[in-house]
């Protein structure tokens, strides 16, 4: 019998408490779809709960760090949560910028510093990276040539046409959503994106419209992703697999 291909959600949050009542049910639905996570977190104590739920599933992979929305609460643990778990962890993350959450220029610079500090350690360590960068793109590249990360991920990428080919220039990964399905500038991205660097998620537990009907996004809607991408790119739904497959392995160094 052939194998089958892993797929890969490159970006969920499965250990937001809206998963907890069904996280029995999100494992065996991953064994039976062939589906891996990467599972970001937030802030230490949900990072904890990321490493604890990693614990029990072997195709959840954990990533820790801070989110831009809880870089100015106290978080100096994070980093020594993320040193003491090197060795087990997949990647660091969601970590990023955005000026939503920040009301001057100072915490925005704090919010920056916060970025910086889990940078260096995604380099220390040789660990991929998964970035917010909502409206702040120009302002994670200044960041990003400063550091040595072959590994960093553009989630949910949502750049203009000349933004990508930065991105692209800079040899980031980037990853599309269930919103590609029915977006036409997503798909329009995602055809002048760089093949080997293409990812999937679905940024769970976010609500989709449109075909999604509002729900909260699930590991499962990922094959749906893959078909869109395989369409837009003229592949077939096997080759879009064998190609989300093998960057993702890239992307985690595996």
């Amino acid at each position: 019998m052939k194998n089958m291909t892993w797929l890969m959600d490159s970006h969920i949050h499965l250990s937001d408490p809206q998963y907890d009542s069904d996280m029995e049910y999100i494992k065996k639905s991953m064994e039976k779809l062939h589906i891996k996570a990467c599972c970001v977190s937030m802030d230490y104590e949900n990072s904890i709960k990321t490493i604890e739920i990693s614990k029990s599933n072997s195709l959840i992979l954990p990533f820790i760090g801070i989110h831009p929305e809880k870089a100015l609460e106290k978080q100096d643990s994070v980093v020594d949560l993320i040193n003491e778990n090197h060795a087990s962890i997949a990647g660091i993350g969601e970590i990023g910028l955005d000026r939503t959450y920040t009301e001057n220029e100072s915490e925005f610079l704090k919010q920056k510093k916060v970025f910086e500090e889990q940078l260096s350690l995604a380099e220390k360590y040789d660990k991929p990276v998964s970035i917010h960068s909502r409206k702040t793109l120009d302002e994670i590249f200044d960041v990003m040539t400063s550091y040595s990360l072959d590994k960093a991920l553009l989630h949910w990428f949502d750049g203009s046409k000349k933004q990508l080919q930065k991105a692209m220039d800079l040899n980031f990964y980037v990853s599309y959503g269930p919103v590609m399905i029915y977006a036409q500038d997503k798909q329009t991205l995602l055809s002048n994106t760089t093949e080997e660097k293409i990812l999937v998620e679905t940024d769970g537990p976010v609500r989709f419209s449109r075909c999604f009907a509002l729900k909260s996004a699930q590991i499962s809607f990922i094959p749906s992703v893959v078909f869109c991408a395989s369409k837009v790119l003229r592949k077939t739904y096997d080759e879009m697999c064998t190609l989300i497959e093998k960057n993702s392995n890239a992307y985690l160094g595996v």
